[in-house]
C-alpha cells in the first residue's frame, strides 16, 4: 500500500529524551531497590530503543524479556483488537516486573497485556511508558512512570514507526502529511 508523502517535525529532542530516561531510571532503581533481579518486559517493537537506554541506566540486576502485541499494523489508528505476536520466553511468577511501553494511546493494548501478565502472578508489576496521550485514553491503565505527555499527534522516532519507517530517528517527531 503506497504511503502518502509526509514530513516529520521534531517534537521532543534526543537530549530531552536522554535526560528524562536518566530521571526515570533513577526513580525505578529506587522503587525496586529491594529486588534481587528486576524483569524488564519490553513491548515490541516500538519500545526497543527506549528499553535499551533505560536498562543501561537502571542500577540493579536486570533480566530483559520481550512481548509483542499489535493493535495497529501499518495503520495510524488502533483497531482495538489486540493480538499477541510474541510471548515472553522467561517466567515472571513471583518476580518483580517492569513493563516498558513506547506510547500509551487508547490504553487498550497495554490493558490487555497487563491482564495477561497478571495471570502469571508476578510479585509486583509496574509500568513505564515513554509517551502518553491522555486525550486519547479510552481505558484506565496504571502507568507509574511517564516520560512525556504529548498531544494527539501521530509520532515517530526513537523506536516508534509509521509503516516500519522512521524508527531510527534519535528524537520524537510528529508526522505531517503533505497538504495538511
Amino acid at each position: 500500500m503506497p504511503q502518502a508523502p509526509y514530513t516529520v517535525d521534531q517534537l521532543i529532542s534526543a537530549k530531552a529524551i536522554a535526560a528524562r530516561v536518566e530521571e526515570l531510571a533513577a526513580e525505578i532503581t529506587e522503587t525496586f531497590r529491594d529486588t534481587d533481579k528486576l524483569v524488564v518486559v519490553g513491548l515490541l517493537r516500538g519500545s526497543f530503543i527506549f528499553i535499551a537506554d533505560l536498562v543501561r541506566e537502571i542500577d540493579l540486576p536486570v533480566e530483559v524479556d520481550f512481548l509483542e502485541a499489535s493493535s495497529y499494523g501499518d495503520a495510524m489508528e488502533s483497531s482495538r483488537e489486540v493480538r499477541i505476536l510474541k510471548d515472553l520466553r522467561g517466567e515472571i511468577h513471583d518476580r518483580d516486573v517492569l513493563v516498558v511501553e513506547d506510547i500509551i494511546d487508547t490504553g487498550h493494548t497495554l490493558k490487555h497485556v497487563l491482564e495477561i501478565l497478571e495471570t502469571r502472578h508476578p510479585r509486583r508489576m509496574e509500568v513505564c511508558a515513554l509517551l502518553n496521550k491522555p486525550s486519547r485514553r479510552e481505558t484506565d491503565v496504571p502507568a507509574r512512570w511517564i516520560g512525556f505527555d504529548i498531544p494527539d499527534e501521530f509520532v515517530v522516532g526513537y523506536g516508534i514507526d509509521y509503516a516500519q519507517r522512521n524508527r531510527n530517528l534519535p528524537h520524537i517527531g510528529k508526522v505531517r502529511f503533505v497538504g495538511e
